[in-house]
């Protein structure tokens, strides 16, 4: 625990306390619901929320402390912190709540447009092939060693963020892998991380509506990689792990001052790739690094699949990690959920589940099937509902160009009508078939992965996008179970079983 005043004399900046400041806080949160006896209310303020509206209810469940840019109306019996910013008096203090646990870990973080999940995935299974503790931080979830905890964003606030850590740390982690997205980087929700190992992995055009221009998006990545070398570093070996062969590569290696180690497959690089096979069902290559060459074979598929794995042995080897313990490591590494993951139920064809859910991501996708030289591609993808409908259109056109036969269906609809977005997908589909090519439309996203598994034929790939680890479907009606791999398992035994 922490007193009110030890808290404030954290903030780099002016603050007033207004009551008791040898109070003791025993807690922190943002959100009124989550609040416990001795905790410090955060009255955030956005686009959606005013945390002001909520400090009285706070206080009623027992915050003792309420940090805010004005005083407000509550019981006197609470104390508040009045800062000119909420964000940056954040930034200051909750690391230091919790004893700045970013600091006592190694920390592994990864950037970039694709590939985040699959890599730090990759890397932790490395780490733990080693013997350490590892603590993931991701899309999907957070992981403390194999324990489960679920997660709301890429990277989630400070707040959110440091508990998390703390927790990690508590519970022995030596090692944190985490996803670090470039909100999280612009907002400054790692405040408090003292990071080791930076990974690059690629950067195409994604999240203008936040950052505005390319050149935004580039500098907010390249924080992660400045922050290697920043002056109130506790530990050493600072290493920046770069994909050279991206074209935005050099805006990073601008922003690194610490080593640099770099990773590709097409030109030079401290990690090359070569001697690519990329199978329906797996793939292999060689890799020559400072260890010199190694053959691997991979359970896992894709071009970029190479890239994710060469980012995670450049980040492995970084941390000391022997080459013989990451070739064992990654012949066992079986792919993360609803990332270009494999369905095995017998059949002669490929099944592949991916979360591929905007145009960029479904063509990666399909080029990625297509470069494995399938038979034929039936790709199973539809649009969520609620979202934009600018790329339904877009979408229908990409999968009608890169796959033999799509097949429309219905994916998130929420509150909207499935089959008025259905419709919109296929216009895009029309205006992308060949002469003689076959679509269909079939909004039941059961009876469309049925479907699919019907027309398949040997040597065939299946892509169902969109949805990839999810388990669930939200209707206007509410929430169901679906699972794209249980139904695609379940549709190879009933339709090839016949």
């Amino acid at each position: 625990m922490k007193t009110v005043q030890e808290l404030c004399q954290q903030i780099k900046g002016l603050y007033n306390v207004i009551g008791n400041g040898t109070v003791e806080i025993k807690g922190i949160s943002s959100d009124s619901r989550d609040i416990h006896e001795g905790d410090l209310f955060v009255c955030f303020s956005g686009v959606h929320t005013d945390g002001t509206k909520y400090a009285a209810q706070a206080v009623e469940k027992g915050a003792v402390a309420i940090l805010t840019t004005k005083h407000l109306d509550v019981p006197a019996k609470a104390v508040q912190i009045l800062v000119p910013d909420v964000h940056h008096a954040v930034e200051d203090m909750v690391p230091y709540f919790y004893g700045y646990p970013g600091k006592k870990m190694r920390m592994i973080g990864v950037t970039g447009t694709n590939g985040k999940t699959t890599t730090t995935h990759i890397i932790a299974h490395i780490l733990r092939a080693a013997g350490y503790h590892v603590g993931v931080i991701g899309t999907i979830h957070a992981l403390i060693d194999d324990e489960e905890l679920p997660i709301h964003n890429t990277t989630p606030d400070v707040i959110e963020l440091q508990r998390f850590l703390a927790k990690m740390y508590d519970r022995g982690m030596t090692h944190v892998v985490m996803e670090v997205s470039s909100h999280a980087l612009a907002l400054n929700r790692v405040a408090g991380i003292e990071y080791d190992t930076a990974v690059f992995t690629n950067l195409t055009q994604d999240h203008l509506d936040f950052h505005k221009t390319f050149e935004n998006y580039l500098a907010a990545k390249a924080k992660l990689f400045q922050s290697l070398t920043l002056e109130d570093h506790v530990k050493d070996n600072k290493t920046a792990i770069v994909n050279i062969d991206d074209p935005y590569s050099d805006g990073i290696l601008k922003a690194c001052k610490s080593k640099v180690m770099t990773y590709g497959v097409e030109k030079d690089a401290d990690f090359k790739g070569s001697n690519l096979k990329v199978e329906l069902k797996s793939s292999s290559f060689t890799v020559t690094g400072p260890f010199g060459k190694v053959d691997l074979h991979m359970n896992i598929t894709g071009l970029f699949n190479v890239y994710n794995t060469l980012a995670a042995i450049g980040a492995a080897h970084a941390e000391g990690v022997d080459t013989a313990t990451i070739d064992k490591a990654i012949q066992t590494f079986h792919s993360v959920p609803g990332r270009f993951e494999l369905v095995e139920a017998g059949q002669d064809f490929a099944i592949i589940v991916d979360y591929s859910h905007t145009p960029d991501s479904l063509e990666k996708a399909l080029t990625t099937a297509r470069a494995m030289k399938p038979k034929r591609i039936i790709a199973v993808f539809g649009c969520g509902g609620d979202r934009d409908n600018t790329k339904r259109p877009i979408m229908g056109k990409i999968g009608a160009d890169y796959a033999d036969i799509p097949i429309v269906t219905s994916d998130n609809p929420r509150s909207e009508d499935p089959d008025a977005i259905v419709a919109q997908v296929e216009a895009g589909v029309k205006k992308g078939l060949k002469p003689g090519q076959h679509h269909e439309v079939i909004v039941n996203r059961r009876d469309a992965i049925y479907r699919a598994v019907e027309l398949a034929q040997t040597g065939d790939i299946i892509l169902i996008a969109g949805k990839g680890h999810e388990t669930y479907q939200i209707l206007k009606d509410g929430t169901i179970h679906f699972d794209d791999r249980e139904v695609a398992r379940d549709a190879v035994k009933a339709v090839k079983g016949r």
